[in-house]
């Protein structure tokens, strides 16, 4: 039987501060091996993201090292990569979040990342036990919002993230059984460019802990009220 309402988090921005622990570890490549090292590494990265759609941490290394195939300082960055503590790039109040919205319904982490570096990740910031392995991860989970609801029927989703081009995407397929929320955390979440191309989210966070502030009535509610408004406001 469906629940009655599903709660669906984001990580990356939205749960952890990923630009922090990206710029760790571009300093600890330059710090390791080298500043050309650390600028090709990011070259690598957008170059696969943008390939593949994800970022890939561990596979920009690899495409690296075929660079470099004789530097053994590579080897202490992958170390570092695999070891980071992600659990001290929580957002303020990310773990109480899960804890009050897990007292009132389900809980899942709903997120896009490779097969290796992603669950790590999550696993290492104590996320994946926060939510008893309630972790989904895609390449694009805009477009596997099917295997979500086989996965966890319900009778309504809220979806919180910092990507309003993600959340405009799921808006799009689930209409008003989803309640998107946006949590201004992040570069893409603070990009004018991004924010004036598509729609405002049905309810707007500065941080992610202000969603403690919020009954499970309100975010339910958040959807009516903004179509309200809008009619009001033609």
């Amino acid at each position: 039987m469906p629940d009655s309402v599903v709660f669906l988090l984001d990580v990356d921005n939205t749960l952890l501060d990923n630009d922090a622990a990206q710029n760790d570890y571009l300093a600890e490549i330059r710090r390791t091996v080298s500043s050309e090292a650390s600028q090709r590494y990011w070259e690598i990265f957008h170059e696969i993201a943008e390939e593949l759609g994800y970022a890939d941490y561990l596979g920009a290394l690899e495409c690296y090292r075929l660079e470099d195939m004789h530097d053994p300082k590579l080897l202490h960055v992958s170390l570092y990569l695999l070891d980071y503590e992600f659990e001290e790039r929580l957002y303020p109040h990310a773990m109480e979040v899960i804890q009050y919205l897990s007292a009132r319904s389900t809980v899942v982490l709903l997120t896009d990342g490779d097969v290796v570096f992603q669950p790590r990740k999550i696993l290492k910031a104590g996320l994946w036990d926060a939510v008893a392995g309630r972790v989904l991860i895609y390449i694009h989970k805009e477009q596997e919002l099917r295997e979500v609801e086989r996965r966890f029927p319900a009778q309504h989703y809220v979806m919180v993230d910092d990507k309003l081009r993600i959340l405009t995407a799921i808006k799009q397929q689930w209409g008003k059984r989803v309640t998107t929320v946006f949590v201004k955390q992040g570069h893409y979440a603070n990009d004018p460019k991004i924010l004036a191309a598509y729609p405002p989210a049905d309810i707007y966070l500065e941080h992610i802990g202000d969603l403690l502030n919020y009954k499970v009535d309100t975010l339910l509610g958040a959807v009516d009220k903004k179509e309200k408004s809008e009619r009001s406001a033609k």
